[in-house]
């Protein structure tokens, strides 16, 4: 885990490194467990440095595994290529938003948004609400109605647009 916190930080940029599970075998507080398994999730806008940090990653674990004198095993549960949304979907988004006064930032989601599949198909942008203290995918999130009908109208004035024009 602190190998991928650190690897992720030294390639930087949008380069983030996800352990979301952790589990200890027998997980006792007193007993030194036999197994340990994690979840790690790597993400970056940029494919060759995806690769990279995959690649530094397991090269740190194959050295552990040799220092440590353990033994490691992975599993790929998904794997998907970044991908560049439409900039002239993402700039209608962004300026619709600003037409309604609403505050906008640009933002990179390493998300495995629907969005995400889609754009392989069609012009492709993302809307995003805030969420209370920035908790998200999470049942603590929370998002205010007064954003969510914000979000919605973006999306139903950006579709409107879209639908007028010609060709994207």
């Amino acid at each position: 885990m602190v190998a991928a916190r650190e690897i992720a930080r030294e390639i930087g940029g949008d380069q983030v490194a996800t352990v979301g599970s952790f589990k200890l075998d027998p997980g006792l507080v007193n007993v030194i467990p036999g197994e340990a398994r994690l979840t790690l999730d790597l993400r970056h806008t940029d494919e060759e440095r995806l690769k990279e940090a995959e690649s530094r990653i397991r090269s740190r674990v194959s050295e552990l595994v040799e220092s440590e004198a353990c033994m490691s095993e992975w599993r790929q549960l998904a794997r998907f290529e970044p991908v560049a949304f439409d900039p002239r979907v993402v700039d209608l988004v962004e300026h619709t938003a600003r037409d309604r006064n609403h505050t906008t930032r640009r933002i990179s989601s390493g998300a495995g948004h629907d969005a995400q599949m889609m754009s392989r198909l069609c012009p492709t942008g993302m809307i995003f609400v805030p969420s209370h203290r920035g908790i998200s995918h999470n049942p603590a999130e929370h998002t205010d109605d007064s954003d969510l009908a914000a979000g919605a109208n973006v999306l139903l004035h950006t579709l409107v647009a879209l639908a007028r024009e010609e060709e994207i």
